[in-house]
């Protein structure tokens, strides 16, 4: 039996504020979107902070059993400086400065998106659409919504009426803003003369002659709005209502709302089920931004090559330190932080590890059934990592007790120790066991372990100065020997 039919998923749902069974659409599979990055820059950790939660969430409900569409798009066209319709596209502006098509920008970022997530251990989404490739269903939608009458053409471009839409829907319902709000808060900038109402936003835009990326379409020769896409492209590989909706919080208003509105108006059903928003990643107590200077590439972090950390950190360690924080709560990168977060990593490295060695015995002393359900309970409660974690470093103490000769699991409990310990930590979390990986790894293994037998040559003798030598010398590099009933065990500090 698969496992989502035992286990009683709760999701936070934006839309609704609140905890909810998650019931998919359809028995057994799941369709999940995702709004991906805008290539044209490098993504910093704050974005991938986003993406490497909803790669968790990917992970854990192939493992409950389901068959799951992932979405995640590419934004290669069509999105402007701000959200009010105005300013330069951002991947023609870099493309500009840089004397480069725009497409080399797309495809230097895309490929350096792809680079990190692999780095960082992501599993690929099922789909992976981009705007430039849907321009003509983008062309098509607008059509649908002018056809039904929430949307107008003025000069070449066409803008979706706002307070139209809000005769009969909700525009708001995510966010939770008030039209009236919307209209107060709404700054003049130039070109809004062209919209009947300034909350009116763009669904295509009229390209002058200096903007480069630009397609025909019945009303000009421009780019479609930068809504727009993630309604085509959700609805195209997902249906008119699918099941989980992400990305970070900033995303919430005015582009999730767009998408609602633009949907909703096509289709005549609400088009997500669950909507599930990550908060911010800052950096030394700041907003990461690149706006600002304050943020580190992930890439940097495996290098060492910046000016905040004092050393490489791995991936795996940053996944961890990630997971360590509810999804929905600010979560602050700094050094500390990573180095606390390196530290638990390895001793639960450590444990795992031990695993493989750990021999059965008569009686059981941990009930590893009630353990196996509470790591299931922290997941089904809207994937709440931290909890998780803390679950498994109960088990870590109980491996360090085995090992100790303290505690003690029958053949069957054993296994089904092992076998949850794995899942959760490689195949849920996604978390990389680098000290037992690759050829350097085993060579310094080798080496300490010819220091160990020497040490224990060396006890037999009761050469007890050049016992002791040993030991010291190794914790001074900072490896550390720990004597047990089963014989001498180290670990990297």
């Amino acid at each position: 039996m698969e496992l989502y039919k035992e286990n009683q998923l709760k999701i936070y749902n934006s839309l609704t504020k609140s905890k909810e069974l998650f019931k998919p659409v359809i028995e057994g599979r799941i369709g999940m979107y995702v709004c991906g990055p805008t290539v044209y820059s490098n993504a910093h950790l704050g974005n991938v902070r986003t993406f490497m939660f909803f790669d968790v969430v990917y992970r854990y409900l192939l493992h409950l059993g389901y068959k799951v569409r992932y979405v995640r798009n590419i934004t290669d066209a069509g999105h402007l400086e701000n959200d009010a319709d105005e300013g330069e596209d951002r991947i023609a502006k870099k493309a500009r400065l840089e004397e480069i098509e725009p497409m080399e920008v797309v495809q230097r970022y895309t490929v350096d998106f792809h680079n990190v997530l692999n780095n960082y251990n992501f599993l690929p989404p099922s789909i992976e659409p981009t705007a430039t490739g849907h321009i003509v269903e983008q062309i098509e939608m607008i059509k649908e919504i002018m056809e039904k009458g929430f949307a107008y053409e003025v000069n070449g471009s066409v803008y979706f009426d706002v307070l139209k839409y809000n005769e009969t829907g909700n525009y708001g319902i995510l966010s939770g803003r008030k039209i009236e709000d919307a209209i107060h808060n709404t700054r003049a900038l130039d070109g809004q003369s062209d919209k009947r109402n300034p909350q009116d936003f763009a669904l295509w835009k009229k390209a002058d002659e200096r903007h480069i990326m630009r397609w025909p379409s019945p009303w000009s020769d421009g780019f479609p709005g930068w809504h727009l896409e993630c309604s085509v492209m959700s609805t195209k590989y997902l249906g008119e209502q699918f099941d989980i909706h992400g990305g970070g919080m900033d995303l919430k208003f005015p582009h999730h709302e767009c998408e609602i509105a633009q949907s909703q108006t096509c289709s005549g059903v609400k088009p997500v089920n669950y909507w599930m928003h990550t908060n911010m990643l800052l950096l030394n107590s700041q907003k990461m931004a690149k706006s600002t200077g304050n943020f580190i590439l992930p890439n940097e972090i495996l290098t060492g090559e910046n000016n905040i950390l004092g050393k490489p950190f791995s991936a795996s360690v940053v996944r961890f330190f990630n997971m360590q924080a509810n999804y929905r709560s600010i979560l602050d990168f700094s050094g500390e932080a990573l180095e606390a977060a390196e530290k638990g990593h390895a001793k639960l490295m450590e444990a795992v590890d031990f695993l493989g060695k750990i021999e059965a015995g008569t009686t059981s002393t941990f009930d590893v059934q009630k353990w196996k359900q509470d790591c299931y309970d922290a997941m089904n409660d809207d994937f709440n990592t931290p909890i998780l974690i803390s679950h498994l470093f109960e088990a870590v103490k109980v491996i360090n007790q085995i090992k100790e000769g303290k505690a003690s699991l029958t053949t069957d409990d054993l296994e089904v120790f092992k076998n949850t310990i794995n899942a959760f930590v490689f195949d849920v979390l996604g978390l990389m066991n680098e000290t037992s990986e690759g050829n350097s790894s085993d060579k310094l293994s080798g080496v300490v372990e010819m220091l160990i037998s020497m040490r224990k040559e060396a006890r037999e003798n009761k050469d007890w100065a050049l016992s002791d030598e040993i030991r010291d010398r190794l914790l001074e590099l900072g490896i550390q020997l720990k004597d047990g009933r089963e014989g001498t065990t180290f670990t990297v500090n």
